[in-house]
């Protein structure tokens, strides 16, 4: 089982392609579920990051500058993770961006992948390779 991650306001922005300023504003509007860590900052529950950018992404709220990728690398958050007896499907919400890679179940076990989690997946040609940050 994969520990779940929250994440600061400013961490979510990045994830979601947006100002630190209109994560806030949605977070104070309700559009995302906050919380309180004992020193008083506010996160968000991976798993609910993962549904909100989903939303977002299927509104194609883009108030904001759009969110664009450096060489080919989307930073985002996953949003579902399927898993079959050999391969595997994993979404991941990049701003706008909803990106599928199919690869191994082992590979997905072994990145210890799951709803809620950044990663960033890596475009080149047809293939997506997903990445997590260090640990």
């Amino acid at each position: 089982m994969t520990h779940m991650q929250s994440y600061t306001i400013g961490q979510a922005a990045r994830l979601l392609g947006v100002s630190p300023d209109t994560a806030r504003r949605w977070a104070d509007a309700g559009r995302v579920t906050t919380h309180r860590d004992e020193s008083g900052r506010r996160l968000i529950d991976g798993r609910d990051l993962a549904a909100f950018s989903v939303e977002i992404g299927q509104s194609g709220d883009d108030d904001e500058v759009p969110y664009t990728s450096a060489r080919n690398a989307f930073p985002g958050i996953v949003t579902a993770v399927r898993l079959g007896d050999v391969a595997a499907q994993v979404e991941i919400q990049a701003g706008p961006h909803r990106l599928v890679s199919l690869l191994t179940r082992e590979a997905v076990e072994e990145l210890g992948l799951g709803v809620g989690m950044q990663a960033t997946a890596r475009v080149k040609s047809t293939s997506v390779h997903i990445d997590t940050p260090s640990p």
